[in-house]
């Protein structure tokens, strides 16, 4: 395992360096978290270098009322993605989904987001990637019962990535994590305007 002195998105060039020689030794997919696309262009360009020829699933959070029904994700910056051979998965958080609205609305702590913030106790970083394999999952994005490479950040960029193997949202207890690959030593996002009640609303999952 590798350890990054600060969590953030200065780690991403070696994080999808990371990832895609592991997804090559494992011969799987690779599952990564990416609003804006940034994190995407960055897997896909590592993954050209390195001669990784394997599916590439890259995740993205879906449109909101806050936003008037548009993604963050730009329309040609998806399309950019998909031409280069991603495959792109649109879905609500596994970890909030519709329990935001209502923790939201009625206040008090509900299952999904506490398990939420214990994952979060290992970095966003780790919470981000196991969200984004289960969202994967549900898609049919990736084979059910096989490992993926997951990757995720602290709100912009990717930071962590880990070898795990998803299982669906309504069976999310019996997702594995087998390995981590690397994540920051210091779980705290350096960049002072991302707190935790800015990440809590996004959902952590903005690169």
């Amino acid at each position: 395992m590798i350890l990054f002195e600060n969590a953030g998105k200065q780690n991403t060039g070696e994080v999808v360096r990371i990832a895609v020689d592991r997804a090559i030794e494992l011969s799987c997919p690779i599952v990564a978290a990416s609003t804006m696309g940034v994190t995407a262009e960055a897997l896909l360009d590592a993954a050209a270098e390195a001669g990784y020829g394997g599916p590439i699933v890259i995740v993205r959070g879906c449109s909101s009322r806050q936003r008037q029904g548009a993604n963050l994700m730009k329309p040609e910056v998806k399309e950019l993605l998909e031409t280069r051979g991603a495959k792109i998965v649109t879905a609500a958080h596994a970890l909030s989904a519709g329990e935001r609205g209502i923790s939201t609305a009625f206040k008090g702590a509900y299952p999904l987001e506490i398990m939420a913030n214990t994952l979060r106790m290992f970095g966003q970083g780790t919470k981000v990637c196991v969200e984004a394999g289960i969202m994967a999952l549900d898609a049919d994005a990736i084979p059910f019962g096989s490992p993926v490479v997951a990757l995720g950040g602290s709100h912009r960029g990717a930071d962590t990535a880990l070898v795990l193997t998803p299982s669906y949202s309504a069976t999310l207890l019996s997702t594995v994590i087998h390995e981590i690959l690397c994540k920051p030593f210091d779980i705290r996002n350096p960049d002072p305007s991302m707190d935790f009640k800015s990440t809590k609303l996004n959902g952590g999952i903005e690169t």
